[in-house]
């Protein structure tokens, strides 16, 4: 609990001093330091401020610096204690002495909240993953982690709790992952950084380092990836540039469990307060700069209670750089217009004489901090050491090459979701007959052996066959990412996605969305622009995610024999193709917004690692497993039911019964809207359901033409009754019809308005009805 919650007359003992900089060094002198008994005496009249006695003495404090204060009260000691006599079997009553309390707390206090903060692609979720045992997917491109991750574990006696954030070139107020970093670092203050460096590439990443350094906050350096700086025959000193820096640097090689441990020793030095490094610094921006930061900072000073979250020298810097988000913040304190008032002053100063704008002179500022830190450090032997890197991007980047080989992969792709996963696939599908077999000749009939055979394996079933396939697509796309080439789709993708109202990164999300679309909405906060962010979200349901994948393998194994992979390719290639036309016009006529440069790293090939690819390809596995157990199974069982009842013994055969159930008379109602694009209402019926999942299109399929007594021993693709422009035409409209629930909501959460969720649904049902319709008439007409 926080101090600020104890009562008049309460006692509690201190675990930890939160917040940074200046107002938790000033804290701690006061004597609000760990183990140290401090009591409620009285609150001010209006409840604030309040005072304490603490170490023989009397002091007062503002409730809201009391909040940063973490104590543990003689109640919540005595809830521990009587929690351990319980499962001791014993039952008595627990009083404290003021030196039990104080072994109590210092107990308590032995828990560390960490937060990792890097650059994309530095290895911070490499390390979240080793240090966790968490298995978050490790990508070779930016916006992998999309939000942050929490893992706890225990080391040397301590247990940690860990964050994974999302990586970020900075803390500035451009894009939501900067901003998202910036509030939890803000706002739930952790103990101890770790800043993950990528050790081959320390001039960018350090820029990070020095905004961390202007915050104030307790942190440690992992200069990761070390073995490639080693690799590249160059040398760093990173013991001089540890106090150069004034925080602790620990080489890792995250993928590899090296330095791991240590890095967490010395977290656990800083958090007790033993490390000898760490010593806060300021970094040197100038004189002319540190003068202007002085003269704002004096002012914002004044504000003596933000000083419990905000570093006021932070707060000044990010003023001076034109920060909207600390503008608003300094503009709600009562001084608020003079401090903005003495910022706009001295930044007309700085371009008077320094000839830029203040921000560019911060930023050049800091990075000839970094570069003459280097220079002391960092020894450079000029050695090529991203030579394949550049032969493989002179190939896979070329302008003539480079778009045949991205087409070609994703062939491959396709075509060896076939053909790699035919093989199982018939092995699951030889043993869900079997098993429909042996319960078909083992149980008496009734309503119990229908809803077994016909319900539950019939529906869950006809989806857990396409695992395989569903596996060996999700193998395909970690190994693009892993690789590092789908950041290179990315480049050679931007002129198209500019053609198209989009950015660059863009593709990431697009091409995410063939694994899974609510990540890949996700992914879209990486993109800066609120303009393209919105397109992007907009048209990635139109990409084809791996949940419409066994609705194209139900149907394409027995209607197009010969050209699975070219049908299926065919498919996924519409969906971009209607993609880059809605978004085309969304960014005409629906969206407005200013284009943003297209700036994105591209990082080194790296080998992917046999265990990452695997793990992930079976976590998504395990997913699709989990869903069969869950919605589907019950979605499959309330379609039987629906199916099944009511009951009528004048109907003479299962087909009229089946045509007079619950969903019969649904179907029956949607009919006439779907008879235009050639689909009956069992179809019908399955693209319902779909809305909830569209996985839940093919069990939905194998519930209602399992009851086919003549085609029972057939493949459930064999009991439709269509033709192959049928087929084709009813695997358009999955594609481009009503995103699932899920997908909506992620829609939601991401844009701050449900307008564009059910935008998204209204627009893709009408595309996929007009599609769908063109489709049929025509292809009538030559068939």
């Amino acid at each position: 609990m926080r101090l600020s919650e104890l009562k008049t007359g309460e006692k509690g003992v201190i675990v930890k001093v939160l917040g940074h900089g200046g107002f938790r060094k000033r804290i701690v002198e006061m004597g609000f330091i760990k183990g140290k008994t401090v009591e409620v005496l009285l609150n001010a009249p209006l409840k604030d401020p309040i005072k304490y006695r603490l170490m023989g003495y009397e002091i007062s404090l503002r409730r809201q610096e009391a909040e940063m204060i973490e104590i543990i009260s003689e109640q919540e000691a005595a809830e521990l204690e009587k929690e351990k006599v319980y499962h001791s079997g014993l039952n008595e009553d627990i009083q404290h002495t003021e030196e039990e309390l104080k072994k109590i707390a210092l107990g308590k206090r032995k828990k560390i909240n960490v937060a990792l903060v890097g650059n994309p692609n530095s290895g911070k979720t490499s390390l979240f993953n080793v240090a966790s045992g968490a298995h978050e997917h490790v990508g070779n491109y930016s916006g992998v982690t999309v939000d942050a991750k929490e893992g706890t574990f225990n080391f040397e006696g301590y247990q940690f709790k860990i964050v994974d954030l999302p990586g970020t070139y900075s803390i500035s107020a451009y894009t939501p992952e900067e901003m998202y970093v910036r509030k939890h670092i803000i706002e739930d203050t952790p103990d101890v950084i770790i800043n993950v460096v990528d050790a081959s590439n320390l001039e960018r990443n350090l820029y990070l380092t020095t905004q961390l350094i202007d915050m104030n906050v307790r942190m440690v350096v992992a200069l990761n990836m070390y073995d490639e700086l080693e690799a590249s025959g160059n040398r760093l000193d990173y013991h001089l540039l540890s106090r150069l820096f004034g925080v602790p640097m620990i080489p890792t090689i995250s993928k590899r469990n090296i330095g791991i441990d240590h890095l967490f020793h010395i977290v656990i030095n800083l958090y007790e307060g033993a490390d000898s490094v760490y010593r806060h610094i300021h970094v040197n921006h100038g004189p002319q700069l540190e003068k202007a930061i002085d003269y704002v900072k004096d002012e914002i000073s004044k504000n003596e209670f933000i000083r419990h979250k905000y570093s006021t020298r932070f707060l000044a810097i990010k003023l001076l750089e034109n920060d909207k988000d600390i503008e608003r913040i300094i503009g709600e304190l009562p001084n608020g217009q003079e401090v903005i008032r003495k910022r706009n002053e001295k930044a007309t100063d700085i371009r008077k004489t320094m000839n830029e704008d203040s921000e560019s002179a911060i930023t050049d500022a800091k990075y000839g901090f970094i570069n003459g830190a280097l220079k002391e450090t960092f020894t450079d032997n000029h050695i090529e050491q991203k030579h394949v890197t550049r032969v493989l991007d002179s190939i896979l980047t070329n302008k003539y090459w480079g778009f045949p080989f991205f087409f070609l992969f994703m062939f491959l792709m396709f075509e060896g979701t076939f053909i790699l996963g035919d093989y199982p696939m018939q092995g699951i599908e030889w043993l869900v007959e079997k098993l429909g077999e042996f319960v078909n000749g083992s149980m008496s009939d009734g309503p119990l052996k229908d809803l077994i055979v016909d319900g539950i394996i019939g529906g869950v079933g006809g989806v857990i066959v396409f695992l395989p396939n569903i596996l060996i697509l999700y193998f395909f796309i970690s190994l693009m990412e892993d690789s590092g080439y789908m950041a290179r789709a990315a480049f050679i993708m931007d002129k198209i996605m500019h053609k198209m109202g989009l950015h660059g990164k863009s593709f990431i999300p697009l091409l995410m969305g063939f694994g899974c679309n609510v990540p890949a909405v996700m992914a879209s906060r990486t993109i800066e622009s609120r303009k393209s962010r919105l397109v992007t979200m907009l048209v990635n349901p139109l990409m084809s995610c791996s949940a419409r994948l066994p609705i194209y393998l139900l149907l394409v194994q027995v209607f197009f024999p010969n050209h699975e992979g070219v049908i299926l390719l065919l498919i996924y290639s519409i969906g971009i193709l209607l993609a880059v036309l809605m978004a085309r016009l969304f960014s005409k006529f629906l969206v407005k917004g200013d284009d943003t440069p297209f700036v994105m790293e591209l990082p080194p090939y790296r080998m992917p690692t046999a265990k990452s690819i695997l793990r992930h390809t079976w976590e998504k596995g395990a997913q699709y497993l989990k869903k069969m157990g869950g919605v589907i199974m019950i979605a499959s069982i309330i379609i039987w039911f629906l199916g099944y009842y009511p009951q009528n013994d004048s109907y003479e055969t299962i087909a009229e019964q089946q045509e007079n159930s619950y969903i019969g008379q649904l179907g029956k109602a949607i009919e006439p809207a779907i008879e235009p694009l050639g689909f009956d209402w069992k179809l019908g019926i399955g693209l319902l359901t779909g809305v909830g999942a569209k996985e839940l299109v093919v069990s939905t399929l194998g519930v209602l033409y399992s009851n086919d007594a003549e085609a029972n021993y057939q493949s459930l693709a064999n009991r439709i009754p269509i033709t192959p422009l049928v087929a084709f035409c009813y695997m358009l409209f999955s594609l481009i019809y009503f995103p699932c629930i899920a997908v909506l909501v992620a829609i939601k959460h991401e844009s701050g308005s449900w307008k564009w969720a059910v935008f998204t649904a209204f627009y893709t049902t009408a595309l996929a009805w007009i599609v769908t319709f063109a489709v049929y008439q025509i292809g009538r007409l030559f068939t």
